[in-house]
């Protein structure tokens, strides 16, 4: 079916159906049996013309050594100058000619990113593999009014490879998040619908049957003769009865807003402690390399160096200094990257934003959360801290990305996570004894190991060996509070719907997902495991990092669990073990994970 045309809006307003998007909405035939699907067809756009002012200026560290070496090479003459005036002019050409020959368009169901000097580029992303939309505004760009539109789309690539838009107005990048993410989503609702709907046409959709912007931006059912305007069907007409025009986007829903006061939890999780050593080391390193150029004589810095060290006390002094400044440091640059963070609902996405120099937002889409990840270190533990990150699908650089709740107490990451993603509601189950005298055993034997070789080394050859050694012991004798702990860590549950692992001890993390996300199974025994009658249980989730593991389980209580989560999946398995010539003997030597791994992944 087809809209009619409308005027492209660019101020992102919201307007009844689709037009609100703008575009050209002439229809695009997708059926291949006269059905036509109602797509925007956007005239090409360029990015801010702000951008001739961005990208020379983000080009200067590449031009800088080269620039500098010219003017000290020419002896500061009126030639180097000239020299210099080209570089810096022959960058902002470049930014002109990059500008002008790149343009970009949403294009009935893709996106169209066009480069065309002397070939023609053109990139094509379907709308339908867009997994999330992230703007982000550097310091520059927000002084300028513009912003980055990055584009995620699953594939595991670059940013850069995935879509990016360096340079569009901060309301142009509202309005593309707003109709990539919309249509995106309701090309997968459409084809949920279609297959509900009845008898499908040769393109997959259901004669008569279309999806648009419903109430509060939902995708509800349109339904029309092709060539003429949709009618919203139901829940739209629905949606007009309690005051809001169909098409009309729900206000956002606050989840959580990170008090400032809680910027101080930050170098409570170790991030940015090592910072006055990094800008110590990265200054000493910068006049090493370019002293030369900046007129620095580098031997001064090896004489300050010399004399520390033969001067203990100032040494012993800066070292203080430094060791004093790892919490302020910490403390401004957790701030700096985390200020004003908060959580909310918009739509179908749960969206996070923070940062005070680069703003920074990422939307996940909740069809597509899995799960989350709760993780906490050694002091974070000792104060009720933790963090969070979203186990989602299809989501790249996850580590970043996925972040759900920076440092703030565990008690609140369990109520937002459980109220937005869903919590486990089962205590986790002990592992064996078994597992504590491995955890004992890994902690304490290697540096045991190291401290009879280095000992036997000073008794026969050098007594400098013994500065190995009592280092090696005291580190041995501290692998025991380290071991135990690590076993009070281990745990796993499983409560009907979703499961749960946990290990670690300076970095413990518990993953709650949920059963559908599990598409196999992993049960492996290494030699030593076999030993001890233990095995590690690994769920094979599509999200994440992808499979999430129970370390040293119990030999029965391993494959038990996994047949008590899937046990479609896992129970054929477990009546071989029992059955005379089955695979029961493979498995007590590791069979089992090798059968119901490449099974279970088939079945996935």
């Amino acid at each position: 079916m087809t809209g009619s045309p409308g005027e492209a809006d660019r101020s992102g307003a919201d307007q009844s159906g689709a037009d609100r998007f703008g575009g050209d909405r002439s229809g695009v035939d997708r059926s291949g049996g006269g059905q036509q699907e109602w797509a925007p067809v956007e005239a090409p756009l360029r990015l801010s013309p702000k951008v001739l002012l961005t990208d020379p200026i983000r080009m200067l560290p590449s031009l800088f050594l080269p620039l500098v070496g010219v003017l000290f090479l020419s002896g500061f003459s009126p030639g180097s100058f000239v020299w210099a005036m080209l570089g810096i002019v022959g960058s902002v050409v470049f930014a002109a000619v990059r500008w002008t020959t790149f343009t970009y368009r949403i294009c009935g169901d893709r996106l169209e990113l066009t480069r065309a000097l002397v070939s023609r580029s053109v990139r094509t992303i379907p709308l339908e593999r867009i997994r999330g939309v992230d703007i982000s505004a550097p310091p520059l760009h927000r002084v300028l009014g513009i912003a980055v539109l990055r584009i995620d789309t699953g594939a595991g690539g670059d940013d850069k490879q995935e879509g990016e838009l360096n340079g569009v107005t901060v309301t142009e990048a509202e309005r593309l998040k707003a109709v990539l993410l919309w249509h995106a989503r309701a090309r997968a609702a459409r084809r949920a619908q279609a297959q509900a709907a009845g008898p499908l046409t040769g393109a997959g959709f259901a004669p008569g049957v279309d999806f648009a912007p419903g109430p509060g931006g939902a995708d509800v059912a349109v339904t029309g003769a092709p060539g003429e305007p949709p009618e919203l069907s139901g829940a739209a007409r629905a949606g007009r009865d309690d005051g809001r025009e169909a098409g009309e986007r729900t206000p956002d829903r606050v989840v959580f807003v990170l008090p400032r006061r809680w910027l101080l939890y930050g170098p409570l999780s170790g991030a940015y402690l090592l910072t006055p050593f990094a800008l110590v080391a990265g200054a000493v390193g910068a006049v090493l390399q370019w002293g030369g150029e900046l007129r620095i004589d580098r031997r001064v810095v090896v004489r300050a160096g010399e004399w520390l060290w033969e001067h203990p006390p100032f040494l012993a002094g800066a070292l203080a200094l430094l060791i004093l400044a790892m919490p302020v440091l910490a403390v401004i640059m957790y701030a700096v990257f985390t200020w004003d963070f908060n959580l909310r609902v918009r739509e179908d996405y749960l969206v996070a934003e923070r940062g005070l120099l680069t703003r920074r937002s990422v939307s996940l889409e909740r069809r597509r959360i899995r799960g989350f990840e709760l993780v906490e270190g050694p002091a974070e533990r000792r104060t009720g801290l933790a963090r969070a990150w979203a186990i989602v699908t299809g989501l790249g650089d996850s580590e970043t990305r996925g972040q759900l709740l920076p440092v703030v107490p565990r008690d609140t990451v369990l109520d937002v996570a459980g109220r937005e993603i869903g919590g486990i509601t089962s205590g986790l189950r002990p592992h064996p004894p078994a597992a504590r005298r491995r955890r004992l055993f890994r902690a304490v034997f290697p540096w045991l190991a190291v401290a009879a070789c280095a000992v036997a080394a000073a008794l026969l050859w050098s007594g400098l060996w013994w500065a190995l050694a009592v280092p090696a012991l005291v580190v041995a004798g501290l692998g025991v509070p380290l071991g135990l702990d690590r076993y009070r860590s281990l745990g796993h549950a499983y409560d009907g719907s979703r499961l749960s692992v946990r290990s670690g001890s300076l970095r413990r993390s518990q993953a709650v997902v949920e059963r559908r996300a599990v598409v196999g199974w992993t049960l492996s025994q290494t030699w030593f495991q076999r030993r001890a009658g233990v095995l590690t249980v690994t769920a094979g989730v599509g999200a994440g990092s992808g499979g999430y593991s129970a370390l040293d389980v119990g030999a029965a209580e391993g494959p038990a669990f996994a047949a008590e989560v899937t046990p479609a999946w896992i129970a054929p398995f477990l009546s071989e073990r029992t059955a005379p010539g089955g695979p029961c003997g493979r498995a007590d030597r590791g069979g089992l994970s090798e059968g119901a791994g490449r099974e279970n992944a088939r079945r996935g």
